[in-house]
């Protein structure tokens, strides 16, 4: 996925979380693995609480906004590193779509059945 030019916002920060969280689950629920698991490390990540997480996707909150405003990102996410979208993680200058991707990478480890100690980089 290309960068867009200063000043422009990808159209993916404006997508509603809630719209993209049934696909994280479906993606995961494919390949075994659960809803549960999904909920783990999104909070793992954002620090929102269980409570907090449902009541974002009740809101319809945008992804920008639910990452930005995120109770306290996770110190350790910055562990993450890796390709996805075919782009290097590290290499990503926007800070929004860093977060982005940080979660797609969660995920997609999550569908691949890696540990979830080691999705959680214990």
């Amino acid at each position: 996925m290309k960068e867009k030019a200063a000043g422009t916002k990808h159209r993916i920060y404006s997508m509603s979380f809630a719209r993209i969280y049934p696909l994280y689950i479906t993606k995961v629920e494919r390949k075994g693995r659960t809803k549960t698991e999904v909920d783990a490390i999104i909070r793992w990540m954002t620090g929102y609480t269980q409570k907090g997480l449902e009541s974002e996707l009740k809101k319809e909150t945008n992804l920008e906004t639910f990452l930005m405003d995120a109770p306290k990102l996770n110190p350790a996410r910055k562990l993450i590193t890796g390709v996805i979208c075919g782009i290097r993680i590290e290499d990503i200058k926007d800070p929004v779509m860093r977060e982005i991707r940080y979660m797609d990478k969660l995920i997609d480890e999550l569908a691949k059945g890696r540990a979830m100690e080691k999705i959680l980089r214990k």
